[in-house]
């Protein structure tokens, strides 16, 4: 019997959460194969069985663990399990000459396919009631396994409507629930206690036109996901934006350190990605020496690897500037809280329409608020106005993005 223990994974990690088993007790597990995942206040990683045997958990998930604790053992003297050998089960032989079994005739009085959403899952008969109803299926609770909609819960929400119970089925309920902090929302918590109570913060706002960048987004999106295999998004636009203002304006790119402040030659750009357990981070690096493609490709890579837990310490270390998009929410206006230890970051909204006057007649333009959220010890006010002044003249005129400055401009030297 081998003990599997929570590995060192930082000099100052000293605790994890398991996140959850991806085998379960009594589960044959070959050497290297994955058994459980771990989450820091940093990052989640994955820990693999170091022999091959029989699994036996020693801990729950949920679990707070600390550094050297026994995680699992293994019994690596136990025989592998017929079941186990089996390396794929065999395809039962396809018999052509065999009659096709009849399919079922569709149901006359079933609901067509596209009367309930796609991601909405309901049996046969609740989904009928939704569509001869409307029902708003949001307004239903589903009861059935995996989230399924059953005919009761449509039902019941038909017999109370404009009445909706958060968790079960249950109207008028006093239940209170309570859940254990994970290790990456005790971690957030800290850190904006921290930078608010640690750094002299102050917002200033400013807004930007979209059109430009939408006109090009409409006529360069279809060529540009043909050529490079990824969709041409905002952020590429912001992350190109953010690096030019940042050369110019380095203070926004520095950080305090005790009574140094050390300035950046480069711009590694932190951009926020909200995930079902919590906030976070990671960092693209060197986006000043990035295309636009490039920037486009490691966003969804960051994005994939937050969603599925498989961000490294790695990823989230280092970030001289912080984006964040609160309007994928539909956030108007907000004040972002720094991401200590940097001095800066950019609020970016929702994009609406409205009614501007443009050389004295009124249009309706594509607007978008931009909020940034400085550290005043390092940034004064006209370095602060000036990056946003900055940065709003390079969105709204994108061909500047190129080299930064104006092409007739520079052909004319003036």
């Amino acid at each position: 019997m081998i003990d599997i223990k929570v590995p060192t994974i930082g000099e100052s990690i000293s605790e994890v959460t398991l996140l959850k088993w991806t085998k379960k007790e009594g589960d044959w597990v070959e050497r290297d194969e994955v058994i459980a995942e771990l989450e820091s206040e940093k990052a989640t990683f994955e820990v693999n069985a170091e022999k091959a045997g029989i699994l036996k958990p020693q801990a729950k998930e949920g679990d707070t663990l600390h550094i050297g604790d026994v995680l699992a053992q293994i019994d690596e003297t136990t025989e592998k399990p017929a079941a186990a050998t089996t390396v794929e089960t065999p395809k039962p032989v396809e018999n052509k000459t065999a009659t096709p079994s009849p399919q079922p005739a569709p149901a006359t009085n079933q609901a067509p396919v596209t009367a309930v959403p796609n991601e909405i899952k309901a049996t046969p008969v609740a989904s009928a009631i939704i569509a001869d109803k409307k029902v708003d299926t949001s307004a239903i609770k589903a009861s059935g396994a995996g989230g399924k909609i059953m005919k009761h819960d449509v039902l019941e929400a038909l017999a109370n409507p404009g009445k909706k119970a958060f968790t079960g089925n249950e109207l008028f309920t006093r239940n209170v629930r309570q859940e254990k902090m994970s290790s990456l929302r005790k971690t957030i918590s800290r850190r904006l206690v921290e930078s608010k109570n640690t750094t002299a913060m102050l917002t200033t706002f400013n807004e930007v036109d979209m059109t430009k960048i939408m006109e090009v987004r409409k006529q360069y999106k279809d060529k540009f996901k043909e050529i490079h295999g990824v969709n041409l998004g905002f952020m590429s636009f912001f992350g190109k934006a953010c690096a030019i203002a940042l050369g110019e304006w380095p203070s926004v790119n520095a950080y305090l350190d005790g009574d140094q402040i050390l300035y950046h030659d480069y711009a590694d750009i932190s951009i926020a990605v909200s995930t079902p357990r919590g906030l976070t981070v990671p960092v693209i690096r060197n986006v000043e020496s990035l295309g636009m493609a490039e920037i486009e490709k490691k966003v969804v890579e960051l994005a994939g690897k937050a969603r599925d837990s498989k961000l490294t310490a790695e990823d989230l270390q280092g970030g001289t500037f912080t984006i964040t998009n609160g309007g994928v929410f539909g956030s108007l206006m907000s004040t972002p809280i720094i991401n200590i230890p940097q001095s800066a970051i950019l609020g970016m909204h929702k994009i609406q329409e409205r009614p501007m006057a443009i050389n004295g007649q009124v249009v309706i333009r594509s607007m978008m608020y931009l909020a940034l959220s400085y550290d005043h010890r390092i940034i004064d006010g006209r370095e602060s106005v000036s990056f946003l002044v900055r940065l709003k003249e390079l969105l709204e005129n994108p061909e500047l993005l190129l080299f930064g400055k104006d092409p007739v401009k520079t052909l004319l030297e003036v």
